[in-house]
């Protein structure tokens, strides 16, 4: 034990004396989630729409006010004589809602008036948007037009939970949190472990009296303290900076977190000791680690909608277990409830990488 400590202590001194790491292992994940969490929303909103007013009538007025209220669209003016087509082709709006001619005045005789709506669909994700939130403006205004509303058999009153505003950030901050802490521990541990193989004062180990377990055991432990300071960093930035704070029993997010950046560091180093070549760890982290983890863990879209035949690698980023935990933690607040069996995943999926690390240090230090 006292060989894992004085292997950690000299690991934790290097980074002190190392303002670029420092900067690295601080900043950087502050930086990081901060960019993220502001510049990326889920919220589709002030969508430019140009309206063609072909009756020109007060009820016509009417449905184009009822465009101009909604949060989702910002109305522009469409010059006279212009084909709303036009605006559609130059990207100066998404959307065009067309009034046809005589549209109050088959609506006073109780004939289906017909409304014209162009979706811009080079976005698909933005289009269905844009269509229910059309549909919705259309259906509201045809109900308000009606004396006496239809009384529906069933009524469903629904409620948000959790989120009742909707806000993305409750979203996107914890999986951004989750995607930083993929990134520059492991980052960290592997630039450490690759230095010294390319440096060769890795001979020094292989030829001390240290084993490869003890070795190994020392540096993840000076990285694993290094990066739960990052993670005590990024929950304070989202505090203060978005209002998520910890919510029901912290235990979950705690016990999960120390395996998960455990987990993570053992990533790292197992990269730096296969790579003994900077760059080329750098490169192994970021594509493995972060680029993953940001792509097939849920960050950013559900696990569902990635496609089968790559769907399965997800299980094995450890950034999709900790998503769920972070987001219960900060956002629901359940508990241990549907999060029991994240801590000994993020284990085998730790202890995995731990072993490949010590087959290969161990394997090293024999042949030196």
């Amino acid at each position: 034990m006292k060989r894992i400590i004085a292997q950690a202590r000299k690991e934790l001194t290097q980074v002190a004396r190392d303002r670029l790491t420092l900067v690295l292992a601080l900043v950087l994940p502050l930086a990081l989630l901060a960019l993220n969490g502001e510049a990326i929303s889920l919220s589709v909103t002030n969508l430019p729409i140009v309206i063609q007013d072909l009756d020109s009538t007060p009820t016509s007025r009417r449905l184009a006010d009822a465009f101009r209220n909604s949060l989702t669209f910002r109305v522009i003016e469409l010059p006279a004589g212009e084909q709303p087509e036009k605006a559609l082709l130059e990207n100066r709006a998404r959307a065009a809602v067309i009034i046809p001619q005589k549209f109050e005045r088959d609506l006073s005789r109780g004939v289906v008036a017909e409304t014209q709506i162009l979706v811009d669909a080079s976005d698909a994700n933005t289009a269905n948007v844009m269509r229910g939130s059309a549909n919705g403006v259309v259906k509201n205004f045809s109900l308000s037009l009606l004396e006496r509303k239809p009384i529906l058999p069933i009524k469903a009153e629904t409620r948000l939970w959790f989120n009742p505003g909707r806000e993305s950030r409750e979203y996107i901050v914890p999986s951004m949190l989750a995607v930083g802490l993929a990134l520059f521990p492991p980052l960290l541990a592997a630039l450490a472990m690759s230095r010294e193989g390319e440096q060769k004062t890795i001979l020094q180990v292989y030829v001390s009296s240290i084993s490869a377990s003890e070795y190994l055991l020392g540096k993840i432990l000076a990285y694993l303290a290094i990066a739960l300071v990052e993670w005590f960093l990024c929950l304070i930035l989202a505090y203060f900076l978005w209002g998520l704070g910890v919510r029901g029993d912290p235990t979950p997010l705690i016990v999960c977190t120390v395996i998960y950046l455990a987990t993570n560091v053992c990533f790292g180093t197992m990269v730096g000791v296969a790579i003994p070549n900077q760059a080329a760890a750098i490169q192994a982290v970021q594509i493995v680690g972060f680029l993953l983890s940001y792509l097939l863990s849920g960050a950013i879209f559900p696990i569902s909608n990635i496609p089968p035949a790559i769907r399965w690698i997800s299980n094995l980023i450890p950034a999709r277990y900790y998503i769920d935990v972070v987001r219960d933690t900060l956002v629901r607040g359940s508990g241990w409830d549907g999060l029991i069996a994240v801590p000994f995943a993020l284990s085998a999926i730790g202890l995995f990488f731990f072993t490949v690390a010590w087959l290969k240090t161990r394997k090293m230090q024999i042949n030196a």
